[in-house]
């Protein structure tokens, strides 16, 4: 099994101005051309959040730049790699909001759910209300139906569209499922998962366990994640 890397390998916490200014030898030992992210704090209480790639060059800066005067202790948190660096900062600055920050955190490829949420809450209540004075609401899924009279087995799984990939004997496959649960794979429409994964060559296939879909940018899962 291999072993885990932890993404913070050291840290201080809540150290005093002064130990900067006057061990400066010190604290350069420990943290010279290393990177990671660091907090500083006035009387307590959180001001100032950064990442640096050297974070005793970025901590001595702030001894003299215009926050310079605005805090009085120090935290860093030294990192192995920066692969996620830039967006550990951007989360942290997202949910602290330091009042020294005057940019907010971005996220690169991160899919904003707001919308989606929405939109999932207005179906669910129009169907309630529709239940409550008597009427049946047949959503654009359920009106779809395959050859057989079922409607694809995804429709009471999803909300939108999806990607789905999977792989087999070293070849990678890519298909989509429409918004009526239906899954589009080399130009024909199948009803189910397993469908799909038999049309790429498989003589017996669990579709929910052979196809992955991306459930956020660059988080793919397995297909029965939505059953759960």
């Amino acid at each position: 099994m291999p072993r885990r890397v932890s993404l913070v390998c050291q840290h201080l916490e809540g150290i005093s101005r002064e130990a900067l200014e006057q061990y400066q030898d010190v604290i350069r030992r420990y943290v010279r051309h290393r990177q990671g992210i660091y907090a500083l704090h006035r009387k307590g209480k959180l001001y100032y959040v950064g990442l640096a790639n050297d974070l005793y060059w970025r901590l001595k800066q702030h001894l003299k730049d215009h926050h310079g005067h605005s805090w009085d202790r120090f935290s860093m948190y030294l990192t192995i790699g920066d692969k996620h660096l830039k967006e550990l900062e951007s989360l942290i600055l997202r949910i602290t909001k330091p009042t020294g920050n005057k940019v907010k955190g971005k996220f690169g490829k991160s899919d904003n759910l707001r919308r989606r949420l929405a939109a999932d809450i207005k179906a669910i209540q129009k169907q309630e209300l529709n239940t409550i004075i008597g009427k049946i609401v047949i959503t654009g899924t359920t009106r779809v139906r395959a050859r057989d009279g079922r409607a694809p087995t995804l429709h009471t799984y999803i909300s939108g569209p999806l990607k789905l990939r999977a792989r087999y004997k070293g070849k990678e496959y890519r298909a989509s499922v429409r918004r009526n649960g239906s899954i589009r794979l080399g130009g024909k429409v199948y009803n189910s998962p397993s469908m799909a994964g038999t049309a790429v060559g498989l003589k017996a296939c669990d579709g929910w366990y052979f196809w992955k879909y991306e459930r956020a940018p660059g988080d793919w899962v397995l297909l029965n994640e939505l059953r759960k």
